[in-house]
């Protein structure tokens, strides 16, 4: 954007024979849009303008949904922060597995235990096990 700036300004400056620029040869006027094509070029190439329009993009979202919820009356930082501290409250998900294995396990010993097939089968035989 700077280069297109500096080159209006000069070419300005070499048309109504003003300063400097007016003694300057053409190729040094117009040496600064050149400069911006090889600008564009380049930072398109790199993703550079898209990475650019993509945070403004972002920006913007959260600035409209900050607003919408302040009209609604809810405090979202609020609830970021419980929410932040709700998950660091959260036990391990290994022992809340293992524990609710064992209670269903229990469980499941306490209902079969009354049940009449449950009760007239043979205890297993060490054999059966091993295979």
């Amino acid at each position: 954007m700077w280069f297109v700036v500096v080159g209006c300004v000069l070419l300005a400056m070499k048309l109504i024979d003003y300063g400097f620029a007016a003694e300057w040869s053409w190729l040094w006027i117009l040496l600064p849009f050149g400069l911006a094509v090889v600008w564009w070029t380049f930072a398109d190439a790199v993703g550079l303008t898209k990475q650019r329009e993509m945070d403004k993009l972002e920006e913007r979202k959260h600035e409209r949904r900050r607003k919408h919820m302040e009209a609604l009356g809810l405090n979202w930082r609020r609830d970021r922060r419980v929410a932040v501290i709700k998950e660091a409250r959260v036990v391990p998900q290994t022992m809340a597995a293992t524990k609710k294995t064992e209670e269903e396990r229990h469980n499941r010993d306490v209902i079969t235990a009354f049940l009449p097939s449950r009760q007239e089968m043979p205890p297993p035989r060490v054999d059966d096990k091993a295979a």
